[in-house]
């Protein structure tokens, strides 16, 4: 029974994770390559979901929600960076803090407006809707088996255009010596364009996919960028193999702490203490993970090197 208990806290630890990578991944890219910190990649994540939980209740079909927040969020992220994102390059880390804090001001206000304070409340699709069989005595929910397995899909073709492609030979020139690629003849700005692009509508997919699961609100992007930050700084800034490491390891740290450390703590105090100090300790869990990984290896698991 405990062992069964052990793999399903697992799996959704495994599927916590790779929701994280999604966000993860463009972060990395973009920060790896274009040397932008950017603060509003959550937002992107939060208008993706935004987006297929609205399309899905007014189509019936959520197909064509997940559709729309994928092209939505890419022409947004397109947007955003030649709107905004284009005149930061060459700026402080300082100003592009900043520029970007407002921009995800800009979004959590304007998401309210659209489509007011109350949060929104998806379903999963009835698709979707029933349980997996994994093991004798242990069932799963199939869209977080849908979720794994379209994350590690996405996370499949992604390190694939990268490592075996022409275009990913491209950025990752980019990330090593961007001056160089542009005096080649490389059009470095549209290639920012595509890459920041892919970047959001990956971090869209990561909303659509998590719009079931949690409340659709303002903000909601918040908690999922500053987990995508320790992420990018486990696995190495620029490395999307240590992206994916990392994600699946900080899920699943985070997926057995919640889980386990009730009712360890129960055993040394009261119950009560037990059920206040659990959910404390098991958020800092990440960030000792983060901090042990700094301490060993201040480059990250995978430094883009290594790719």
């Amino acid at each position: 029974m405990i062992s069964l208990l052990l793999i399903e806290q697992a799996l959704n630890g495994v599927q916590f994770g790779i929701m994280l990578f999604l966000i993860a991944a463009g972060l990395t890219l973009v920060f790896g390559i274009m040397n932008l910190i950017n603060l509003a990649h959550g937002v992107l994540y939060m208008v993706g979901a935004y987006i297929c939980a609205s399309v899905t209740q007014a189509s019936g079909s959520f197909l064509q929600g997940a559709a729309a927040a994928l092209v939505g969020t890419l022409i947004i992220g397109v947007l955003i960076e030649l709107g905004v994102f284009r005149r930061l390059y060459t700026r402080t880390h300082l100003d592009q803090v900043l520029a970007t804090f407002g921009v995800t001001l800009f979004f959590n206000e304007f998401v309210r407006i659209v489509w007011g304070p109350a949060a929104l409340y998806a379903a999963v699709p009835p698709f979707l809707a029933g349980q997996v069989q994994l093991l004798p005595g242990l069932s799963f929910p199939a869209y977080r088996v849908a979720i794994m397995v379209a994350g590690l899909c996405a996370a499949a073709a992604l390190y694939a255009v990268i490592t075996y492609t022409r275009l990913g030979m491209l950025i990752r020139a980019g990330a090593s010596n961007r001056v160089m690629v542009a005096a080649l003849g490389v059009n470095i700005k549209l290639l920012y364009t595509v890459v920041f692009g892919v970047g959001a509508a990956l971090a869209g997919f990561a909303g659509l996919m998590a719009g079931p699961l949690l409340t659709v609100e303002s903000g909601m992007g918040s908690d999922m960028l500053i987990l995508s930050l320790v992420v990018i700084t486990i696995g190495g800034v620029g490395s999307i193999r240590g992206a994916l490491v990392a994600s699946l390891l900080v899920g699943i740290v985070d997926a057995m702490g919640r889980s386990l450390l009730r009712p360890a703590l129960a055993g040394l105090m009261s119950q009560s203490a037990a059920d206040n100090a659990a959910p404390a300790i098991a958020s800092m869990l990440v960030y000792v993970l983060m901090a042990l990984v700094l301490l060993l290896r201040p480059q990250g698991l995978f430094p883009p090197l290594t790719r």
